[in-house]
């Protein structure tokens, strides 16, 4: 679950939806709306400032940190374990990597996201 929100954030921040400054919800108000535990919340929120996407001002709350480059890579980091996990499914299938990009190309032209983010 916790994957889930540093993934919402980091496309926020990563679209421009939420800018650098951008203040964001407190750990308490986000697991309250989202009915989850504020331990999730707060190891969320630890890792996306471990990772250099947001900032915590002490008294203060959390906010976009000056550079998206940061949520970029994060996303991007992301982005290369489930490719690395995708071939390996795809080696336990016996689908060879010209299949796999066979499929890949097939995909709809569309984006690939969820249409609710």
């Amino acid at each position: 679950m916790y994957q889930q929100i540093i993934d919402q954030i980091t496309a926020k921040v990563i679209s421009g939806e939420w800018p650098a400054g951008h203040g964001l919800p407190s750990i308490r108000e986000l697991a309250a709306s989202s009915s989850i535990s504020v331990i999730t919340v707060k190891r969320a929120y630890l890792e996306l400032e471990l990772a250099g996407v947001i900032v915590t001002q002490q008294g203060k709350g959390c906010f976009v940190s000056e550079s998206h480059q940061r949520a970029t890579a994060l996303l991007r980091k992301q982005f290369d374990q489930d490719l690395q996990a995708l071939c390996a499914t795809a080696d336990k299938l016996n689908i060879g990597r010209a299949e796999l990009a066979q499929m890949i190309a097939t995909l709809d032209a569309e984006p690939l996201q969820s249409k609710d983010t």
